[in-house]
C-alpha cells in the first residue's frame, strides 16, 4: 500500500491525498513532527513523501501527483495534447499558489496581510477570468485542476467561518466553485480529523492578523 508521510497542515500533502481520495486508491498517512522532519528521507527535506509499493520515496508534490495521475485510472479523460497541457498548467498554477496564501494567513499585521495577499490575488484574478458557469474548473466533472486548487478553496473557507473574513468576497465565480468544492466528502477525507484545530491554532491565533478577527 501507498504510504504518505507529511504534516497536518501542509497543503501540499491535502493535493496528493486529493488526488488518492478522488482515484479511491488505497493508501496509508503517518505524520510527521519536527522530531521527524523528513530531512533524512526526502532529497528536499520537504513534505509531502510518498512510497511506492516498491519502496521508491517520491519527493514534490506535483510530482507525486503526476505520478499517481499515470499510475491509477479515474479522473478526467482530455481529447488532445493540448488539453492535457492546460489541464497541467492549471494544475500547477494552483499548487504555485499555496505559499502566497499561507504567507497571508500567516501575517501578524493588516498591512503584512494586505501586502501577502495582493500576490495571491493577482492570481485569483486571472482565474475568475476564465472560469465559466460549469460545476468545476473545466466542465462539469471534477479533474486534476480542481484537486490542485482544492487546498486553497478549503482553507480559505476555515478562515470564513473562524474569523468571518471571506478571502473570495471580490471573485463570485471562484466562490460559486469554492461551494461546490466544499460539497465533496475528499475535503475532509484529505486531512487528519483534529485539522481544523491545527490549523485555526496555526493561522488564527491571536497573534495573526485573521486570528484578530474571531
Amino acid at each position: 500500500m501507498l504510504k504518505v508521510i507529511s504534516f497536518k497542515i501542509c497543503p501540499f500533502f491535502q493535493y496528493v491525498a486529493a488526488m488518492l481520495e478522488a482515484k479511491k486508491v488505497p493508501y496509508q498517512v503517518e505524520y510527521a513532527d519536527f522530531n521527524n522532519c523528513l530531512f533524512d528521507v526526502s532529497p528536499n527535506g520537504k513534505a509531502p513523501i510518498l512510497i511506492t509499493e516498491s519502496g521508491a520515496v517520491l519527493f514534490d508534490a506535483d510530482a507525486i501527483v503526476a505520478y499517481i495521475s499515470r499510475t491509477y485510472p479515474g479522473m478526467e479523460s482530455v481529447s488532445s495534447d493540448e488539453e492535457l497541457a492546460l489541464s497541467q498548467a492549471w494544475a500547477l498554477y494552483g499548487s504555485k499558489n499555496y505559499v502566497p496564501q499561507c504567507s497571508a494567513m500567516r501575517s501578524d499585521t493588516e498591512q503584512d496581510f494586505e501586502s501577502a495577499f495582493g500576490v495571491f490575488a493577482k492570481s485569483l484574478n486571472k482565474v475568475e477570468s476564465v472560469l465559466g458557469q460549469t460545476k468545476y474548473f473545466l466542465g462539469n466533472e471534477l479533474s486534476s485542476v480542481d484537486i490542485a486548487w482544492l487546498p486553497l478553496l478549503h482553507r480559505a473557507a476555515l478562515v470564513e467561518k473562524y474569523t468571518g473574513v471571506d478571502l473570495f468576497d471580490r471573485w463570485p465565480k471562484i466562490k460559486a466553485w469554492q461551494s461546490q468544492i466544499m460539497t465533496l466528502d475528499i475535503v475532509e477525507k484529505s486531512v487528519s480529523e483534529d485539522f481544523e484545530a491545527v490549523f485555526s491554532n496555526f493561522y488564527l491565533s491571536p497573534k495573526t492578523y485573521l486570528g484578530s478577527k474571531r
